[in-house]
């Protein structure tokens, strides 16, 4: 090799490096989300035995919150208006009743508890949903299945309005229904990792007595990422189909692996 020349960097020594930044900067994020939970549930408390010394409850609470709100807006910025201040206190309210199974989150050991042992994992715009599901067993489900799915606001959303949990309700029975509230579902046979019915509405497809094998294989692949999210964990895209060739015929086989 001529020492003059130019040795070319390394594309996955600069990918390496890339990926270290961006999942310092994703676990920064998350860490920012996390304590804001915590911040949240701890003036929520404090909220609530504040409004519990005044004479009027209810009038002392309406003047609690707005004069809170004009102060913290003056001294932090947006993000504490009297609706939010609101839906601090409701979410102390609810999660300082509502506990959860700890052992679903073993690698979560470490985050702090609140005063009734209850951790947060998920960001504020994910319990703003949650705490709004008044089925405290199909609360637990969806947390613990955005925990373990990572899944975005948006995601949680799909699931909940595709009646995720209800339809997994529907196929089991009533111990499996407090199992799935407890840890989630789980996959232990082949037939757990395949949901029925699924719901393909982000497909964009009228509503059809049938669609013909190529037609819907065209609309999933268009829509990928959505369709491997509603499949579940533990599904990867390979391919659209393979190939082969038997006894000189050529045949097409679905490639997909999972």
């Amino acid at each position: 090799m001529d020492k003059n020349e130019i040795t070319p960097i390394n594309r996955d020594f600069l990918q390496g490096v890339s990926d270290v930044l961006t999942q310092a900067r994703k676990n920064a994020k998350t860490a920012v989300n996390l304590a804001m939970v915590y911040a949240y549930f701890e003036i929520g408390r404090m909220i609530v035995e504040e409004e519990q010394h005044g004479a009027n409850r209810a009038a002392y609470g309406t003047r609690l919150l707005k004069e809170l709100s004009t102060y913290l807006t003056k001294n932090f910025g947006k993000g504490f208006s009297v609706g939010n201040l609101k839906n601090i206190r409701q979410f102390y309210k609810i999660y300082s009743e509502d506990q959860i199974g700890e052992t679903v989150f073993s690698q979560f050991k470490n985050l702090p508890a609140v005063s009734n042992g209850r951790k947060f994992y998920l960001s504020w715009s994910h319990y703003l949903k949650l705490m709004r599901i008044d089925n405290i067993e199909e609360r637990h489900f969806y947390e613990i299945e955005s925990v373990k799915n990572d899944w975005s606001l948006s995601e949680l959303k799909r699931q909940y309005n595709s009646s995720l949990y209800e339809r997994l309700a529907l196929s089991t029975d009533k111990k499996e229904v407090y199992r799935l509230a407890l840890e989630g579902q789980s996959v232990e046979s082949p037939r757990d990792a395949v949901k029925d019915p699924y719901v393909l509405e982000f497909l964009g497809l009228p509503e059809l007595p049938s669609y013909s094998e190529t037609e819907l294989e065209s609309r999933i692949i268009d829509h990928l990422q959505q369709f491997l999210l509603e499949l579940g964990t533990g599904f990867a895209f390979v391919g659209r189909q393979k190939r082969f060739t038997f006894d000189e015929e050529h045949f097409m086989v679905d490639y997909s692996d999972s």
